[in-house]
């Protein structure tokens, strides 16, 4: 028994140090992303990325300071097309993968086929394109930003069909319908609050993807007000890179310039997922859940 104890804290200890440097390792570019944000620029151009460097700068942040209105309002619309949109992408997975998981629904197999078949095919950017906006009229609104490409996927739908199938047993169908409800009444009382993992699992997808996003906006907003936070960095970038350029010919007349270059662009990545490192933590625990009990059939 001694010995079946001691091998047991042996793998412990061998497996928390596996961990704790694979931790590490997944940390040291984030480490180095905020580390040279906060790096002098010409260090950055003479010496590389350093974890200790030679040279701190707040420049990158007080460049995005100027810029504070506009950043502000860009993570407002970005912070509500995320809301929206997760919350009408979860409503609707949640909606179609019930009466796909519903032994009783008649026309199940053809549902699921025609969910599946978009995971293989699609009618490309230039007709889809076509359809929002010519007849969807939704360019320049923000509509734009929630509605094309991100609001459902097939992969989400069947997550969630194999966690109705496989979690919620047909027995608890039953008895609620011995008990007369109907079967809304027992998607929105029993299924749905029964779903916190998987719809977790689903709702941290969708609201990554509306985060990160910035396609809608390329395609279909050209109007600054309605650009996400992503979409805004880029355009920084794209202010700075232009900036610098004119910055070089100054500087070869004799005339002294200095704009952050490498260090604003970390900088900028730190600002636009800070706000997903502190949410993703406490949805973990319904993450692993979900992905493990949706994605496997047991």
């Amino acid at each position: 028994m001694k010995k079946t104890v001691s091998d047991e804290k042996r793998f412990i200890a061998i497996a928390t140090v596996i961990l704790v440097v694979i931790s590490i390792v997944a940390l040291f570019p984030m480490i180095l992303l905020v580390v040279a944000s906060f790096t002098d620029e010409n260090e950055l151009i003479t010496n590389g990325y350093q974890i200790l460097p030679k040279k701190l700068s707040l420049e990158a942040y007080t460049y995005m300071v100027k810029q504070a209105a506009t950043i502000v309002r860009s993570y407002l619309v970005t912070i509500g097309t995320t809301v929206v949109g997760t919350g009408l992408s979860v409503l609707l997975t949640t909606s179609i993968a019930y009466p796909m998981a519903r032994k009783t629904f008649k026309y199940r197999n053809a549902l699921s086929f025609f969910v599946y078949f978009t995971m293989l095919f699609n009618g490309g950017l230039v007709p889809q394109y076509i359809m929002w906006t010519t007849f969807f009229h939704i360019k320049d609104t923000y509509a734009a930003l929630i509605f094309p490409n991100l609001l459902m996927t097939a992969f989400n739908i069947f997550l969630v069909r194999n966690y109705y199938s496989n979690s919620l047993p047909e027995a608890l169908y039953e008895a609620a319908q011995l008990d007369g409800a109907s079967e809304l009444g027992i998607f929105t009382k029993i299924v749905f609050p029964l779903s916190k993992p998987v719809v977790a699992t689903i709702g941290l997808f969708t609201g990554l993807s509306y985060w990160n996003s910035w396609t809608n906006a390329l395609y279909y907003v050209q109007d600054p007000k309605y650009f996400g936070i992503q979409n805004l960095l880029m355009r920084i970038m794209k202010n700075i890179e232009y900036l610098r350029s004119g910055a070089s010919e100054l500087a070869a007349e004799g005339q002294a310039v200095s704009l952050p270059g490498n260090s604003i662009r970390m900088a900028l990545a730190f600002v636009g997922i800070l706000p997903i490192i502190i949410i993703y933590p406490m949805l973990q625990k319904y993450f692993i859940k979900g992905v493990v009990v949706g994605a496997v059939k047991g």
